[in-house]
């Protein structure tokens, strides 16, 4: 492991100079395997990630061990803000959706440089905040919106997160992540396929038409992104 460009992950490239400093000497680089389990309910989450690719996802595993995704983390944000405030007990799964590097940084050390910076801490909360609002829209689309909307804004989020217009990702993941029925999705999948706005074969996707999957995702595409902008913009 290596300490990390510093335009690599979105958060570290917005701080300023001093708060990024004070960081520096304590971030490693880290691969992220898909599917890896980085952080679990009830456990002391001991460290913060900051990817640089790839996505991770925030999942609730319900008694009946299905698995519905809450929230996704990419390289423009962090995992791990509610133990860098104070709160280290996790409350959901982390999953590593499609693979990537990271910085990787202790809670501790990342809390320690928080409350000596009013600016780092802000910016910490601006995030977690995000992530609180892409969870409170998930959940309301997941029960108000049809299979072919959601899965539609979800491939979006993937690629937006990814920086990529192909990933891997089985149609039982996809049906998971976005609380559908297997067949459902299947059925989904293809009809995109027919309009030639996704190429789908043996669990690689390709985005052939991101403006045809816009045109069918839900307002929660367009209101998790605005979102996005605004944390952007208020950093």
């Amino acid at each position: 492991m290596h300490s990390p460009a510093r335009s690599a992950n979105g958060l570290l490239a917005s701080l300023r100079d001093e708060d990024f400093e004070a960081l520096r000497p304590h971030l490693k680089t880290a691969e992220l395997p898909q599917d890896r389990t980085l952080i679990e309910p009830g456990e002391t989450v001991k460290h913060v990630y900051l990817p640089h690719g790839g996505v991770v996802s925030l999942v609730v595993v319900l008694e009946t061990g299905e698995r519905v995704e809450v929230a996704m983390v990419g390289r423009d944000s962090v995992l791990g803000v509610p133990a860098a405030l104070g709160v280290p007990v996790a409350t959901t799964n982390a999953v590593v959706l499609l693979p990537g590097a990271a910085s990787v940084i202790d809670a501790d050390r990342l809390r320690a440089a928080a409350e000596q910076s009013a600016t780092l801490r802000t910016t910490l909360v601006r995030h977690g905040q995000a992530h609180f609002i892409q969870a409170q829209q998930t959940a309301a689309c997941n029960v108000s919106h049809a299979v072919e909307a959601r899965l539609a804004r979800w491939l979006l989020r993937v690629r937006d997160l990814a920086g990529s217009d192909q990933f891997t990702l089985t149609q039982k993941l996809m049906a998971q992540m976005i609380g559908a029925r297997r067949n459902s999705v299947s059925m989904v999948a293809h009809m995109l396929q027919q309009a030639n706005y996704i190429r789908y074969s043996r669990g690689r996707v390709e985005i052939l038409d991101p403006d045809g999957l816009v045109a069918i995702a839900c307002e929660c595409y367009a209101a998790v992104k605005a979102q996005d902008e605004r944390l952007r913009l208020s950093i």
